[in-house]
């Protein structure tokens, strides 16, 4: 089944089909909402975070247009060893049932790439698989076969966990033959090619200027014929040319977003769902890819701060 584009110029893309979501418009990219499940997230608050919390804050994020929350157990700094796969399942498996409860109709990805960690994820309810590793175990693939989830390959040359900033003579060419040889693997092991979405991994194992020459050429990664996922939010390349802390890069990350939905992204991982959804709105209806009513208002209530008229 490939991908398809009808006269409205909605897109159907099976690999997203396939976990119940509906076809977008072209300017619409999926949006997955990010729920850590730990306690030491490069840009989150620090502790322990009640199952609660982390539910509230996922109906939170799909009111605001998230298409999918993404629920990860271990933070991807690198000062702070790799967590037991034991650890990290009770950490994302309560938080994958009760969200999967209090949102059914909403696809849930798990962000880890440990097998056991995916395999007790998707029995507990999600569906897709989303590995930073760049498939560093070929069974984590065999974990998402057999759940029939969607699988996220990403960019990497570093390990878990490592910092390593190689030379590349090309970084999009490194890009590309790596997801290349990714899928081939993951396919081996029982992975339907229509269920794999690529990841360009933005400061994965990339400098801040490897990682914003990855980004100017995205459009080169649609050769490899898969679905790409951009996670550009609050990354340290937005940090190193604006200076800002992780927090304050909310719209250095839009303007990262505007570069994926310049090149044809299909999914975007962010934080702030609702300003990414405002910006893809605004961005859309300016370049004539949304069509806008010649009588469309804004509501008196929204005319100015606290309602008043």
């Amino acid at each position: 089944m490939s991908d398809g584009i009808d006269d409205s110029g909605v897109r159907t893309i099976p690999a997203f089909a396939a976990i119940g979501l509906p076809p977008r418009p072209l300017w619409r990219p999926y949006l997955m909402g990010i729920v850590n499940a730990t306690p030491d997230s490069f840009s989150d608050s620090q502790g322990a975070k009640p199952v609660a919390d982390r539910v509230a804050l996922a109906r939170e994020l799909v009111a605001a247009g998230a298409d999918i929350i993404d629920i990860g157990g271990e933070s991807g700094v690198t000062n702070k060893p790799a967590v037991e796969a034991a650890e990290e399942i009770e950490r994302v498996v309560p938080v994958i049932e009760a969200v999967a409860a209090a949102l059914p109709s909403v696809p849930i990805s798990v962000d880890t790439y440990k097998p056991a960690v995916a395999r007790a994820a998707c029995a507990a309810g999600a569906r897709i698989v989303n590995d930073v590793s760049g498939l560093a175990d070929d069974d984590l693939a065999s974990a998402a076969a057999e759940h029939d989830a969607t699988l996220v390959l990403m960019h990497t040359r570093a390990r878990p966990k490592q910092k390593l900033f190689p030379h590349y003579d090309d970084v999009v060419a490194d890009v590309k033959t790596f997801l290349s040889d990714a899928i081939a693997r993951a396919t081996a092991r029982g992975v339907p090619l229509d269920r794999i979405i690529l990841d360009p991994g933005p400061d994965f194992a990339k400098t801040p200027a490897q990682t914003i020459e990855t980004l100017r050429r995205l459009d080169e990664l649609h050769s490899l014929g898969r679905p790409l996922l951009l996670a550009a939010s609050r990354k340290d390349f937005v940090g190193a040319l604006t200076g800002r802390a992780p927090r304050e890069r909310e719209a250095g990350t839009l303007a990262a977003l505007a570069a994926g939905a310049d090149h044809g992204v299909d999914v975007m991982r962010v934080h702030d769902v609702a300003g990414a959804l405002d910006f893809l709105t605004v961005r859309a209806a300016l370049n004539g890819q949304l069509a806008v009513d010649p009588g469309l208002t804004l509501a008196e209530e929204k005319r100015r701060e606290g309602g008043e008229a």
